[in-house]
């Protein structure tokens, strides 16, 4: 009798997250256990459990591969642009994505409302991203005389805060792509206004 080569853990981790990222898409998050998706891959539920610790483990790892993935919402922009414009530009940039997602892959949509509590660790590199771009953009307004600012990285945590009401999937879901846009746009100038006539 042959044996089967061993698989790297590696190769197995990733299986379960693909199976388990399909099977919370055709069937729901809440609806789907460990023991479906060690099922589904003819493994144990231990194996799965040796590779993530919890439901909520594999549903950060399946998150922080879409997040990582999203590279183009942090891109450059192609001109030189005003502070305020390119704040506007990185906010609908991000909104747009967000609604995408939230109309592409419900079960995303759902896996944030059932873990909103958890402080998973790619929700955090997220929103570390977002505050960098955002301390990247008061930079260089400071730089260019339009922006004061003491502490560009503690104003961009604040900017991002209040940015949640156009950003986070939980509360963008309750209102229409134009009312986001339009309190985007109120949100930035109110922003905007703040860094250009306060010692933040």
């Amino acid at each position: 009798m042959v044996r089967r080569p061993r698989r790297k853990a590696e190769e197995t981790r990733e299986d379960i997250l693909s199976m388990a990222e399909m099977l919370f898409r055709e069937r729901g998050f809440v609806a789907v256990s460990i023991a479906d998706i060690a099922g589904a891959l003819h493994m144990s539920p231990a194996n799965v459990f040796k590779h993530f610790r919890s439901k909520v483990a594999l549903v950060d790892a399946i998150a922080g591969r879409h997040l990582d993935d999203a590279a183009e919402r942090f891109a450059a922009f192609d001109e030189k642009l005003p502070p305020k414009e390119q704040l506007l530009r990185f906010i609908l940039r991000l909104l747009e994505s967000h609604l995408q997602d939230i109309q592409k892959n419900p079960y995303i949509f759902e896996m944030v409302l059932s873990t909103i509590e958890a402080k998973l660790e790619a929700g955090n590199r997220y929103r570390a991203r977002i505050e960098a771009k955002l301390g990247e953009i008061i930079r260089e307004g400071m730089a260019e005389g339009s922006y004061h600012c003491r502490d560009p990285e503690s104003a961009a945590r604040t900017v991002a805060d209040v940015l949640a009401c156009v950003l986070h999937p939980v509360l963008i879901a309750r209102d229409d792509k134009e009312t986001l846009v339009h309190r985007a746009e109120k949100i930035v100038c109110f922003v905007d206004a703040a860094l250009q006539n306060s010692a933040c």
